[in-house]
């Protein structure tokens, strides 16, 4: 009974290992069908560009793209773009496309991208104006101006005087910290994107008193209008109380004039004259 055990199963052994080796011969012959993509070349930046960047060959690579699946407008050809401006920061591997690129003629650097209409103003800040360096290229900004109005020392007033400005540089170069983790760099010049009537107001502020940056979040675009606070609010005291100017009062009207007296004329021979008729009193 045992040997007929043993022989079954190395029968079943035997065929098992067959079936396995002749499937495994099969599967080794089959022939591989390749299935070709099409490809186009699409030019993409080599490593993470800043804004105003000069596109140089060493800052372009060339990647196959599949046929049809490129973004529009992706350049094939890194001549095509060498030595025009970036007007956005771009990051490696992105392709490079026509609204990222200012003009050939524009040049590169940071008129580039400022837009018609617009201004660049600088400002000097330190670690803590600049918000310890979390005030980056892109971020956006309201700006509180801390000044005297006459000069006295109890009217000094701070207040919200542009909000919402959108920081174009920050530090001595247009450029963030290498590490590419986000870390803040400490800064010494911002400059900000303003209107000229908002370069007016900047240039005033950083002159007559003391600017400082207070960081937003990029997708809260409101603008509160404050009334700013002074040193005696911010202390406990009761606010300033604006008294209306005292309403002018309409000057009394003269009284009218008396009628005339009723008069008579008298002729006597040649002579004319007239007599005043007095009402006589009983």
């Amino acid at each position: 009974m045992r040997n007929r055990l043993f022989l079954v199963l190395a029968i079943a052994l035997t065929a098992g290992g067959g079936l396995a080796y002749g499937t495994y011969n099969y599967m080794q012959n089959v022939p591989v069908r390749t299935v070709s993509v099409p490809m186009q070349p699409v030019v993409v930046a080599a490593a993470d560009l800043q804004l105003g960047t000069e596109l140089k060959a060493d800052d372009l690579r060339v990647i196959s793209w599949p046929a049809g699946e490129a973004p529009d407008g992706a350049f094939a050809d890194p001549q095509q773009i060498t030595g025009r401006g970036l007007i956005v920061a771009v990051v490696r591997h992105e392709p490079i496309l026509p609204a990222k690129l200012a003009s050939r003629e524009a040049g590169a650097g940071l008129p580039t991208v400022i837009p018609a209409g617009m201004r660049a103003v600088s400002v000097r800040v330190n670690e803590v104006i600049g918000v310890a360096g979390y005030v980056l290229p892109g971020t956006r900004v309201d700006v509180v101006a801390t000044a005297s109005p006459n000069q006295k020392q109890g009217d000094i007033t701070s207040k919200v005087v542009l909000s919402n400005v959108q920081v174009l540089t920050a530090g001595t170069r247009m450029e963030r910290d290498d590490s590419g983790q986000g870390k803040p760099m400490q800064v010494t010049v911002v400059t900000l994107l303003v209107t000229p009537e908002q370069a007016e107001r900047l240039a005033l502020a950083s002159t007559e008193g003391k600017i400082q940056l207070a960081l937003r979040n990029p997708l809260d675009d409101g603008a509160p209008s404050t009334s700013g606070v002074r040193t005696a609010t911010l202390m406990g005291g009761p606010a300033p109380v604006r008294r209306p100017a005292p309403a002018t009062t309409a000057s009394a009207a003269p009284p009218p004039e008396p009628p005339p007296p009723a008069t008579v004329e008298i002729i006597r021979g040649e002579k004319r004259a007239r007599e005043v008729i007095r009402e006589v009193i009983r």
